[in-house]
C-alpha cells in the first residue's frame, strides 16, 4: 500500500489511510478546525491520487476507529456480507468509482452489502457534485411503515410542526397547514421543545386522532430522546416510528446518551408494541460535524464519520434516515458551497448504504449561507431522486432556530420534477380536494378545511 505520490516535482506523503481520507476530502471548515484538512489544493489532489490507488480491502482492514475500541466499527465490520465483499475487495477506489458510475441499480445492489462505511466515504471523495447526483439517482431504497417510501417517481416530505412552547394548538395548526399543501407523506414528526413523557404521549395521541379523523395514510413520530419514547410506548402511546440522533463513533453516541445496547432495546420494544403495521419503524438523524463537536471523531474527517452513521443505522432497517445538513453552523460547514457539497455527499452515501435517505437542507443564521443556497441544494437533491425533505412553515424552524425548507418548496419541486407523494397519501389528498392529477388545487393551502 503506497501512501505517497509526486506532483509537479513535489512528493506528498501521508501517515496512514485515515490521513489520506481526511486530506482527500473537499474543503470543510470542520476538518480545518480539527487540523486534518489538506493544507493546499495541490495536497488535496495528491491525496485523491493516492486514495484512488488504495484497495477496498485496504480500507476494510484499516477502519478509522479500531475494531477493539469502538462498537460502531464492530457493527459495520460484522454486518459485511463476505460473498459480496469478495466480489469487490480487489477494486481500487478509483476502479470502484468507475464501477458505480457505469453500473445499473441491480448490479450496484448486488455488492452493496459487501461494503464498509470507509469504502463508501472513500469513493465519495473522488466524485464531483454531478457524479454524486448521477450515482445516487440510480439507487432507490424502499421501506414500509404504514406506507411505503422511496418508490420511483415519488418525492416525499416530513411535516415538521415545531413549536417553541410545545403548544398543542399551535402544533396542530401547523399540521393542518402542512397537510393542506400535500406535505407529510413521509411522517408527521415533531421536534419537542421539552423531553417530557406525558407531552410525548399527548402529542402522539393528537397526531393519531387527526390522522384517523381525516383518513390520512402516513406515520407519526416524536423526536425526543429514545428513553423518553420508550417509556411513552410502554404506557400505550400510539407510536409509528421511534427516533434517535446517532453518530459515527461510540464516544459520540455516548454524548447523545445512547449506545448499541439501548438502540437494540428500543428496536425490540418497537417490534413488540409498535403502532404501525409495517416492519420498518426506526427513524435516525445525523449530520456532518457531530463527532467533532463531541470530541469523538478519532482524528477522522467529517465525511467518513458521517458514512459510519449510516453503517450503524443499517442495523435497524429504518423507515427514515436524514442528514440535517448545516444544523451546527460555520464551525463545521462554513458556507453554502460546503453545505451543498455535504448534502450531496450524505445523500449518496446513505443511498449506497441501502437507506431510504432524506436531507434537511438547512442552515443556521450565523453561517455564510442563505435561502438560495438551500433551494439550490433542494433542486440538486430532487435531481438525485432524494427520498424526502423537510416541510416547515415558511422554512423557518422557530424551535431549532434555523432556516430550512417550506411546504411551498415541496409543492414546487414536485411540479418541476413531475414527482408525486406516496400513492395512498396522494389519494387521500385528492379525496380532500387538495390535489388533482398530482398537483395542488385552488383549495390547497387553506387549513380551515380541517376546522369543523
Amino acid at each position: 500500500m503506497i501512501l505517497k505520490t509526486k506532483l509537479f516535482g513535489k512528493v506528498y506523503s501521508f501517515k496512514d489511510i485515515k490521513d489520506v481520507l481526511a486530506k482527500a476530502n473537499e474543503e470543510k471548515s470542520g476538518d480545518e478546525l480539527a487540523g486534518i484538512m489538506a493544507s493546499s489544493a495541490a495536497e488535496r489532489v495528491a491525496a485523491k491520487v493516492v486514495l484512488s490507488e488504495i484497495t477496498l480491502q485496504d480500507l476494510r482492514n484499516n477502519p478509522v476507529v479500531p475494531y477493539e475500541k469502538d462498537e460502531v466499527t464492530r457493527i459495520i465490520q460484522d454486518q459485511v456480507d463476505e460473498k459480496a465483499y469478495n466480489k469487490v475487495k480487489s477494486f481500487t477506489v478509483g476502479e470502484f468509482r468507475e464501477f458505480i458510475l457505469k453500473s445499473g441499480e441491480e448490479v450496484i445492489k448486488e455488492i452493496r452489502d459487501g461494503l464498509t462505511s470507509e469504502m463508501i466515504a472513500a469513493v465519495t471523495k473522488l466524485m464531483s457534485n454531478m457524479d454524486l447526483v448521477y450515482a445516487a439517482k440510480k439507487i432507490k431504497n424502499t421501506a414500509t411503515c404504514n406506507t411505503t417510501i422511496g418508490e420511483r417517481g415519488t418525492f416525499s416530505s416530513r411535516l415538521q410542526p415545531n413549536n417553541a412552547k410545545d403548544d398543542i394548538d399551535g402544533i396542530m395548526a401547523s399540521v393542518m397547514e402542512g397537510i393542506s399543501y400535500g406535505v407529510g407523506d413521509a411522517v408527521i414528526g415533531l421536534n419537542p421543545a421539552g423531553d417530557n413523557i406525558n407531552q410525548v404521549s399527548l402529542i402522539l395521541n393528537k397526531f393519531e386522532e387527526f390522522i384517523k379523523k381525516w383518513n390520512i395514510p402516513t406515520q407519526n413520530c416524536m423526536l425526543s430522546h429514545i428513553t423518553t419514547q420508550m417509556e411513552a410506548l410502554k404506557r400505550g402511546a400510539p407510536m409509528d416510528l421511534m427516533f434517535q440522533s446517532i453518530a459515527g463513533s461510540e464516544v459520540s453516541n455516548t454524548s447523545f446518551g445512547v449506545n448499541v445496547s439501548l438502540l437494540d432495546e428500543g428496536y425490540e420494544l418497537m417490534k413488540e408494541k409498535k403502532h404501525c403495521c409495517g416492519n420498518d419503524f426506526m427513524y435516525f438523524e445525523t449530520g456532518q460535524g457531530s463527532e467533532l463537536s463531541s470530541e469523538g471523531h478519532n482524528g477522522s474527517d467529517q465525511v467518513t464519520m458521517e458514512a459510519r452513521c449510516y453503517g450503524l443505522a443499517k442495523r435497524y432497517h429504518p423507515f427514515l434516515v436524514n442528514t440535517v445538513v448545516g444544523f451546527i453552523g460555520p464551525e463545521y460547514l462554513y458556507d453554502g458551497k460546503q453545505t451543498i457539497r455535504a448534502g450531496l455527499e450524505d445523500h449518496f452515501m446513505g443511498k449506497l448504504t441501502g437507506l431510504p435517505m432524506g436531507v434537511d437542507a438547512c442552515h443556521t443564521n450565523h453561517m455564510n449561507s442563505d435561502q438560495n443556497d438551500s433551494e439550490n441544494l433542494e433542486i440538486l437533491l430532487a435531481a438525485a431522486d432524494c427520498t424526502y425533505i423537510m416541510g416547515i412553515p415558511v422554512a423557518d424552524d422557530v424551535m431549532l432556530m434555523n432556516q430550512t425548507t417550506s411546504y411551498h418548496d415541496i409543492a414546487s419541486i414536485r411540479e418541476i420534477t413531475n414527482k408525486r407523494p406516496i400513492k395512498e397519501f396522494e389519494k387521500s389528498m385528492e379525496s380532500l380536494g387538495i390535489m388533482e392529477n398530482g398537483k395542488l388545487t385552488e383549495k390547497a393551502g387553506d387549513p380551515s378545511i380541517f376546522v369543523v
